[in-house]
C-alpha cells in the first residue's frame, strides 16, 4: 500500500508493483545461493549476522525517500471497527471481492505445489538435494520472468484477461507435472507454473491498487496479503495431509483441477468486473479506454 505514494504518475503504478515483485523474486533466486556459500565458508551464525546487516540498506533507502507528507485530520476508528469497515467495503464491491477470492483459492490449492517438490525430487525423479534445488530455481526463474513481463507492460490494460490465461497456464502446468515422470519435462512446466502464478498474483495486486479508494487502501491490501500469503500455509498443511493419503501426484492433480475450475469461473465474472471498474476510472479522470480494457 506504500508503493502508490512512492510514484508521481498513477499510470506508472502497474510497472512499479511489477518491479517490486521482480525484486522479491530476484531475491528468492540470489539470496539462497549467497546464503549457501556463506554457510559453507563461515557457518550459519555469520550468515544470520550478515543478513541482519543487509537491512541497513533498506533503512537508508527509507530515510532518503522524499515522500510528500499528508496531514491527517480524521480520527482513527478502533481497530476492530476499522477492520469491519474494510471487510464490508472489500466484499460488497464485486471486483475486489472476486479478485480476492480468486487469489485466495489459487494460494490455497495451487501455490502449495512447492512443498510437494521434495517428494517429486526424491521419489519421482530419483534425485537428491541438487534435483530439488534445480526445480526450485526453475520455479523462481519462472516467477521472475512473470514479474518482468508485468514490468514491461505499458499500462494496466487487459490485466483481467492476463489473469485468466496465466492462471490457466499455471493450472495446466500443475496437471502435467502430476502426470510426468521426466525431470526435464517437469522442469519446463515448473518454470511455466512459476511464470503463470506470478502473473496472477501481480495482476491481482495491480487491479486492487488501481480500483481501491484511498482511505481503504491499507485495509484492502492487508486482505490481499492475507489471501496471498495467509492462505498458503493452510494449503501446505492440507497438501501435506492429502499427499500422505493419495500421494504427491494425486494431490497436485487435484490442486491443478480446482485452480482451472476457479479460472473458468473468474473468466465468466469478467464482464461484471469490467462494468464496475469503468465508472471508477472515469471518476479518477483516467482515459476511458483504459477502464474499458483493464479487465
Amino acid at each position: 500500500s506504500f508503493i502508490v505514494h512512492m510514484i508521481d504518475k498513477k499510470e506508472d503504478l502497474s510497472n512499479a508493483i511489477a518491479l517490486n515483485s521482480a525484486m522479491f523474486n530476484a531475491a528468492r533466486l540470489i539470496g539462497p545461493s549467497i546464503a549457501g556459500i556463506i554457510i559453507a565458508v563461515a557457518g550459519e551464525g555469520i550468515c544470520f549476522l550478515m543478513n541482519a546487516f543487509s537491512y541497513t540498506a533498506v533503512i537508508l533507502s527509507l530515510i532518503r525517500m522524499d515522500i510528500p507528507h499528508k496531514k491527517r485530520t480524521e480520527k482513527h476508528a478502533p481497530i476492530i471497527a476499522a477492520l469491519a469497515d474494510g471487510f464490508r467495503y472489500a466484499f460488497h464491491f464485486t471486483p475486489i471481492r472476486i479478485t480476492l477470492m480468486f487469489l485466495a483459492l489459487v494460494s490455497l490449492m495451487g501455490v502449495p505445489y512447492q512443498i510437494l517438490m521434495p517428494i517429486f525430487a526424491k521419489d519421482i525423479f530419483k534425485g537428491g538435494p541438487e534435483t530439488l534445488g534445480f526445480l526450485m530455481a526453475t520455479a523462481g526463474l519462472g516467477a521472475l520472468s512473470g514479474t518482468l513481463y508485468l514490468a514491461n507492460r505499458k499500462n494496466a490494460m487487459g490485466l483481467g484477461k492476463s489473469m485468466v490465461w496465466a492462471t490457466a497456464l499455471f493450472s495446466i502446468s500443475l496437471i502435467i507435472i502430476s502426470c510426468s515422470s521426466g525431470l526435464w519435462l517437469s522442469a519446463l512446466f515448473v518454470f511455466l507454473a512459476g511464470f503463470g502464478m506470478m502473473i496472477q498474483m501481480g495482476s491481482s495486486n495491480i487491479i486492487l491498487q488501481t480500483v481501491v479508494d484511498e482511505d481503504m487502501r491499507g485495509r484492502v491490501m492487508s486482505f490481499y496479503t492475507m489471501a496471498f500469503m495467509g492462505m498458503a500455509p493452510f494449503g501446505s498443511l492440507f497438501a501435506g495431509y492429502l499427499a500422505s493419503r493419495i500421494g504427491a501426484p494425486g494431490t497436485l492433480l487435484i490442486g491443478g483441477l480446482i485452480c482451472l475450475t476457479a479460472t473458468f469461473l473468474y473468466a465468466r465474472a469478467l464482464p461484471e468486473i469490467r462494468e464496475k471498474v469503468r465508472p471508477i476510472y472515469t471518476q479518477k479522470g483516467l482515459i476511458p479506454d483504459v477502464a474499458e480494457e483493464l479487465v
